[in-house]
């Protein structure tokens, strides 16, 4: 049975234009249009559909997850015409073959290129939960997103176990580092379900520096994983497993005590160790807590923080699930979070979804920040909706 979309009432209301204008506010057109051209994706053909309207098209679409391509088509092109002002606007077939077709000339890398030079950590010095000791904190892990059942999706990506409700969707994994403070998805790596986190995550920690302290989990916690870390400068906060062998060689007066972690003997290579200070905690009347917690932290040297207080700061990486979350249930509002039908289509989404994400993430941070709040205090699904249907006047679209 064909999928029935949701319309638009038949007179959108100047609002759904204005989200346009939001969008092209945070990701403005000439950078748009200067990285289209950078990968040969600019528009050729003056009656086509002009290829930034493309780009954010697909923003909007991850916006309108539950509405009609084309309807989601004649809100962008309203919104951009007075910004781009070509008469080619008006003769555009806007059909959902037309659609596709001109995605697909896009491509995926505009919209990377876009994500990584227009995402980044943005947080306030002064807002709580933004810094902690002078860095930024942040926080790195993996999740999956749905996509829809076609056989193109399912041979490339793969699917969950199981083969039953959700699980019988093709999925994409990711890894993703988000600044904890404003619940932004700075850096992110996708690939096919079959493909590890432990391997798309290698050059997300590249981008973390010396300014930043990076919080993972337990599945994070290889030797050449941390040795990556080291090499960013960055501080590092992981846990890790219960049955790794931490050797107490040294005891510190807060509690935490220095070790060293080793290098896989089964490598065939000598083994290779690193210090590393060592904390070891339980979180007693806590409901859902494990029984105890090992973190392992770079941040050894004098007037480094306390046990209690790296131990406190280990918990703000939760937030990241947060991030996930207003991902999959918030922004897409639906149990197959990405639309597009084929492989190609589904990469240049995913961006669109992260960088759509994190232009709502910078307008609850400034927001947050005029009123002395946490950004994190804001709620996400109320913003989402202010822009899907009341987003004020925000003046002309930049050029």
């Amino acid at each position: 049975m064909a999928r029935t979309k949701a319309q638009l009432s038949s007179g959108a209301r100047l609002a759904d234009f204005l989200t346009v204008g939001f969008l092209a506010m945070q990701c403005p057109v000439g950078q748009v249009k200067q990285t289209l051209e950078k990968h040969g994706a600019h528009s050729r053909r003056q009656r086509g559909l002009p290829h930034e309207v493309l780009v954010y098209f697909v923003m909007m679409m991850v916006l309108y997850a539950k509405v009609a391509y084309e309807d989601v088509m004649g809100l962008v092109v309203e919104g951009l015409r007075g910004a781009l002002g070509e008469p080619g606007l008006e003769k555009a077939t806007v059909t959902k073959g037309a659609i596709s077709q001109a995605r697909a000339a896009v491509g995926e890398a505009p919209l990377r290129d876009l994500y990584e030079e227009q995402v980044r950590p943005h947080g306030p010095e002064d807002m709580p939960g933004v810094m902690f000791h002078g860095h930024r904190v942040m926080a790195l892990d993996g999740s999956t997103l749905t996509m829809p059942d076609e056989e193109s999706n399912a041979e490339f990506y793969g699917r969950l176990s199981g083969g039953y409700g959700e699980a019988g969707f093709p999925v994409i994994r990711f890894v993703g580092m988000t600044e904890c403070g404003t619940h932004t998805i700075c850096f992110a790596k996708h690939g096919p379900f079959k493909e590890g986190e432990l391997t798309l995550a290698q050059c997300v920690m590249d981008r973390a520096d010396k300014s930043m302290v990076v919080t993972a989990d337990r599945g994070f916690g290889s030797y050449d994983f941390w040795q990556r870390g080291l090499r960013t400068g960055a501080k590092l906060l992981f846990r890790v497993k219960s049955n790794l062998q931490l050797p107490r060689l040294e005891a510190l007066a807060d509690g935490s005590y220095i070790s060293e972690i080793r290098s896989n003997k089964n490598s065939g290579e000598k083994i290779k160790k690193t210090k590393v200070r060592v904390i070891e905690y339980v979180l007693d009347a806590i409901p859902g807590a494990q029984p105890s917690y090992r973190l392992i932290t770079n941040w050894m040297e004098p007037g480094a923080p306390d046990a209690v207080e790296l131990a406190a700061l280990y918990h703000q990486r939760w937030t990241i699930e947060e991030s996930f979350d207003e991902l999959k249930t918030h922004l897409a509002d639906r149990k197959v979070v990405l639309r597009s039908k084929r492989p190609e289509l589904v990469r240049q989404e995913f961006y669109a979804l992260l960088l759509a994400h994190a232009a709502i993430r910078k307008l609850m941070t400034q927001a947050a920040h005029r009123t002395q709040q946490r950004a994190v205090d804001l709620s996400f699904i109320h913003v989402v909706r202010v822009l899907q249907r009341r987003m004020p006047l925000v003046g002309a679209i930049p050029p």
